[in-house]
C-alpha cells in the first residue's frame, strides 16, 4: 500500500529522527512490525517503560497509529516518575520544575517514550495485542536521566569502550497462588489496596519432588507454554521449596536485552496468572503463614564484543584476572549496590531471616553460602559469577547496571578480592551485607563510585524516593505495635 505524504514526512521530521538512533534500521524494523500488525490483525500496542521500581507503565496505542507513535514518541506524564512504590507522590510535580530541577519536567508535563522496536512482541494471552518497550527522552531530545533502561544502556556503553559486553542469566523465584477471595469491594480499594486471600496447589517442603511438581502443573504448564510462544530464552520452570513457589531460569542474554527479558518475564507471569484466577508475586517474603522467601540469583560474566570469548574464563585458574577484579569491585561496593539488588523494605526480611541467603560480602568457588559464587573453573568456557543476594522484585536495569559499574570500578582500580572462601558463613570478619533498606540507601548516598557512574541526579532522585517509602513505613502503626502496647500501656 502506498504511503501517504503525511506518513512519509513523519519518517523525516518525527521526534525520533532528532535522536542519535539508526534511522534506516528503525524504518526497516518498523516496516516488519507493521506487516506483523497487519497479518496478525493486531488492534492495540502497549507501549511501555519500566520505572525505578521495576513496574512496567504502559499506554495502549491503537495499532493504526503505531507508526506515528514509533516516529514521534508516546507521552508519559512526569508524575509517574514522582511516585514511590505505593504510588504516593513525593515531589512537587506541579511546580515549575516538577521537583526535578528541570524546567522541561515541570507542571506534571510529559516525557516522551520512544519505542525500541527490537523489543516488539505479540502477547499470546491478550486478544490481538502487541507490546513494546520504550526509552524515555526529554522534549529537548536529551535522554531522561531518571530512565532505568537508559542507565543500563549507559553501563553497557562503558563496557563497549573497553571492548567488553555483558552477559546476564536469570534465575528467579516467585509464588503463584489460587485466589480464594480477590477482595475487590470498594472497602478494600484503599492505597495500597487490600491483598487477595489465597490458597496453594499443594503442600510443599519436599524439594524437587516430582509429586509436588506435578501438583503445580496447572500453573507451570500454561506459564511454560506462554513463555515459549513469546520466544523467551527459557531454560526451566520448576517447583521450588515452599508452598506455591516456583523458579524460572533463562539462558544468558547480552547487554540491555538481559534486563528486558526479566521485565517481560515478570509482567507476563503476573498477567497470565491473573487471567487464570491466580496471583503471582515476586515479593521476597510474603506475609503469609508457612511461606518460604524468594530470591533472584543473577548470573553474569563479561565477553569480548563479538561474544565469542568469555573474559571470566581461565585455563589454569578458577577465575581470570578480569573476573577477579570484577568480583572485587562488586564486593567493595556491596553496601551501595544492595540498594538496587534489594530495593524494598521487605527484601531484608529475606536476607536477615533466611538461613540460606548470603550474609557477608565474600566470594567462593561453587559454594551457595557466598554472595558471589563462581560457577565453572579452570579450562571451562562457561565460567561466570552468580550474585545470590538479590530479591525478585528488583528493577533489572538498576540491578544489572549497578553490578556493571561496581565491577568496572574493580577492574579500573585492580581490586583483588583475595582467595575464595571454603566456609563463607564462618567468615565473621568480612563486611556484612546491609541489614535494612535504610542502611543500603545510606551507603548509596556515600558512594562516589555509583554517584559518578549513574549520575548524581539519578542517585539523589532514587535516595529521595526510597527515603519517602521508608518514612511511610516508619510512620505506620503495625499489628505488632498494636498488640504490644494497646492494652498494656
Amino acid at each position: 500500500m502506498k504511503k501517504s505524504n503525511s506518513e512519509t514526512n513523519l519518517g523525516r521530521t518525527g521526534f525520533a529522527s532528532r535522536l542519535d538512533l539508526k534511522q534506516a534500521e528503525r524504518e526497516d524494523q518498523l516496516a516488519r512490525i507493521l506487516e506483523t500488525i497487519k497479518s496478525s490483525d493486531i488492534q492495540v500496542v502497549r507501549v511501555g517503560f519500566v520505572d525505578a521500581h521495576g513496574t512496567v507503565r504502559v499506554r495502549p496505542i491503537e495499532a493504526s497509529h503505531f507508526a506515528q507513535a514509533a516516529r514521534n514518541g508516546v507521552p508519559f506524564t512526569t508524575a509517574l516518575l514522582a511516585m514511590d512504590s505505593g504510588n504516593f507522590i513525593f515531589k512537587p510535580v506541579f511546580s515549575g520544575d516538577g521537583g526535578f530541577g528541570r524546567r522541561e519536567m515541570g507542571g506534571a508535563g510529559d516525557v516522551l517514550g520512544v519505542p525500541d522496536l527490537s523489543t516488539f512482541s505479540v502477547l499470546p494471552w491478550a486478544d490481538r495485542t502487541g507490546w513494546v518497550l520504550a526509552d524515555l527522552y526529554l522534549s529537548s531530545g536529551e535522554p531522561c536521566p531518571y530512565d532505568p533502561r537508559g542507565l543500563m544502556k549507559k553501563a553497557c556503553a562503558e563496557l563497549a569502550k573497553r571492548g567488553m559486553s555483558y552477559l546476564g542469566g536469570i534465575e528467579v523465584e516467585c509464588h503463584v497462588f489460587k485466589i480464594r477471595d480477590a477482595r475487590l469491594g470498594l472497602e478494600h480499594c484503599d492505597q495500597p489496596a487490600a491483598t487477595p486471600t489465597v490458597d496453594t496447589f499443594a503442600h510443599a517442603y519436599q524439594h524437587m519432588s516430582e509429586l509436588v511438581y506435578d501438583a503445580q502443573n496447572p500453573i507451570i504448564e500454561p506459564l511454560r507454554g506462554m513463555l515459549t510462544k513469546m520466544r523467551m530464552p527459557l531454560r526451566t520452570v520448576e517447583s521450588e521449596l515452599g508452598p506455591g513457589q516456583i523458579e524460572i531460569t533463562l539462558d544468558p542474554v547480552s547487554n540491555v536485552a538481559a534486563a528486558d527479558a526479566m521485565s517481560l518475564l515478570r509482567t507476563s507471569i503476573k498477567q497470565l496468572a491473573r487471567r487464570m484466577g491466580m496471583v503471582a508475586t515476586f515479593m521476597a517474603k510474603p506475609g503469609l503463614p508457612n511461606v518460604f522467601s524468594s530470591g533472584w540469583h543473577l548470573h553474569q560474566s563479561l565477553s569480548d564484543q563479538s561474544g565469542t570469548r568469555n573474559l571470566f574464563a581461565s585455563d589454569d585458574a578458577v577465575l581470570s584476572k578480569v573476573g577477579l577484579q570484577f568480583v572485587g569491585g562488586i564486593l567493595d561496593n556491596v553496601g551501595a549496590t544492595t540498594a538496587f539488588s534489594n530495593p524494598t523494605i521487605n527484601g531484608y526480611k529475606r536476607l536477615n531471616a533466611n538461613p540460606l541467603t548470603p550474609k557477608r560480602a565474600v566470594w567462593s568457588h561453587d559454594n551457595r553460602a557466598a554472595m558471589c559464587r563462581v560457577i565453572g573453573g579452570p579450562g571451562e568456557r562457561s565460567t561466570h559469577v552468580e550474585n545470590r543476594s538479590g530479591e525478585p522484585s528488583a528493577n533489572p536495569y538498576l540491578y544489572m547496571a549497578s553490578q556493571i559499574f561496581a565491577g568496572l570500578s574493580g577492574i579500573d582500580r585492580g581490586i583483588d578480592p583475595g582467595p575464595p572462601l571454603d566456609d563463607p558463613y564462618a567468615q565473621t570478619n568480612m563486611p556484612a551485607l546491609p541489614t535494612s533498606l535504610l542502611d543500603a540507601i545510606t551507603a548509596l548516598e556515600k558512594s562516589t563510585v555509583l554517584r559518578d557512574a549513574m549520575g548524581a541526579e539519578f542517585v539523589e532522585y532514587y535516595i529521595a524516593m526510597k527515603r519517602h517509602e521508608i518514612g511511610r513505613f516508619m510512620s505506620a502503626v503495625t499489628d505488632w505495635e498494636h498488640r504490644e502496647y494497646f492494652e498494656n500501656f
